[in-house]
């Protein structure tokens, strides 16, 4: 549970902090449910230069960020098709040096189904809170 945009961006900084690199996350949840605050955390625990850098690439479908580890942010908001999905490169995205983050994941979920990944999904629980829901979490991550 998180009870606010801060609480978010921290729950996301834990789990970046613990990411390893080949780390695939799905992000699911309406609108205004806080995938891209959660990014944010995540980026910065990762290592990337600042959370302020952060923003949805809703108009250029993928935003990469430099950290410890290279993060591939993509938004699948506006894709009609998981084939468009994978035309973005989303295999060329995955390495063992890089996270890659989707947010409305569950738009191109079909594309995931081959590989292990995490998925993450948030709903509104109030004004400012939310619920967070994590499946598919690796072993080493303790949240």
């Amino acid at each position: 549970m998180s009870n606010s945009p801060e609480e978010t961006i921290e729950f996301g900084r834990r789990l970046g902090m613990q990411l390893r690199g080949g780390e695939v996350i799905a992000l699911c949840g309406p609108l205004g449910s806080g995938k891209t605050h959660l990014i944010k955390g995540i980026a910065a625990g990762a290592g990337a230069e600042g959370q302020k850098t952060v923003s949805s690439p809703t108009f250029v479908l993928v935003n990469e960020y430099e950290g410890r580890l290279q993060i591939y942010h993509i938004d699948a908001y506006r894709l009609k098709s998981v084939s468009e999905f994978e035309m973005l490169g989303f295999d060329d995205f995955c390495s063992p040096q890089s996270v890659v983050l989707i947010e409305w994941a569950d738009k191109v979920e079909a594309a995931l189904q081959a590989i292990d990944y995490i998925r993450i999904e948030l709903e509104h629980a109030g004004d400012s809170s939310r619920k967070i829901h994590v499946k598919n979490l690796p072993e080493y991550i303790r949240l």
